[in-house]
């Protein structure tokens, strides 16, 4: 779980962010947009499919942390062909990842690593997905220390902040709300395989 703050707020120096709105209007155009930029980034990795790496973050125990181990056992489900860590039967989380992290390291010589977390933020962007370069910091909101994850990152927004303790946003955030935001994740990734598949076809 991590907090997230507006572009307004943000370092202009920092990683373009590239965002999927909760409005169904431009839903479907923002889902396509980002699975072609996801897919190029698969591409110009020249990493093979099993060594791509979703590294799907939280816990099954907190509804509002549930949105990793979610999206992990889905995108497991729909047979994508690259690997995937942290799903409701075997969720990756604060205990357990830097064991996990050790184990991809040992694994892996050259990997591209996409890690998927829950997030807080402005009441305006609940139901919203982020995706950015660089790693993703997880536990940020709940003050939890834990190392920096992946090469790039995709954030839903499961609800906001507000005065009340964080711990109680992740008990307060509908199943609703994170069910959306895993569907439009999943629908982003197996976009991408295909079109990256896809491209590798034609070369």
């Amino acid at each position: 779980m991590d907090f997230f703050y507006s572009q307004k707020k943000r370092d202009p120096q920092e990683h373009k962010s590239f965002f999927v709105q909760a409005n169904e209007k431009t839903q479907e155009q923002e889902i396509e947009q980002l699975s072609l930029i996801l897919a190029e980034i698969i591409r110009s990795s020249s990493c093979k499919d099993e060594d791509i790496v979703f590294l799907c973050i939280g816990s099954d125990r907190y509804v509002g942390d549930s949105l990793g181990p979610l999206a992990g056992t889905m995108l497991k489900e729909s047979q994508v062909p690259y690997r995937i860590y942290g799903t409701l039967e075997e969720p990756v989380h604060s205990f357990n990842l830097k064991k996990v992290l050790k184990g991809i390291q040992k694994q892996f010589k050259k990997t591209l690593i996409i890690s998927i977390d829950a997030c807080l933020g402005e009441k305006n962007q609940v139901g919203q997905v982020i995706f950015q370069e660089g790693p993703l910091v997880p536990g940020k909101a709940l003050e939890k220390v834990l190392p920096a994850v992946g090469d790039y990152h995709m954030k839903g927004m499961v609800n906001y902040i507000d005065p009340l303790p964080t711990s109680q946003f992740l008990n307060d955030t509908r199943l609703y709300t994170v069910m959306n935001l895993a569907k439009i994740i999943v629908k982003i990734i197996t976009r991408a395989a295909d079109k990256s598949a896809s491209i590798h076809d034609t070369i």
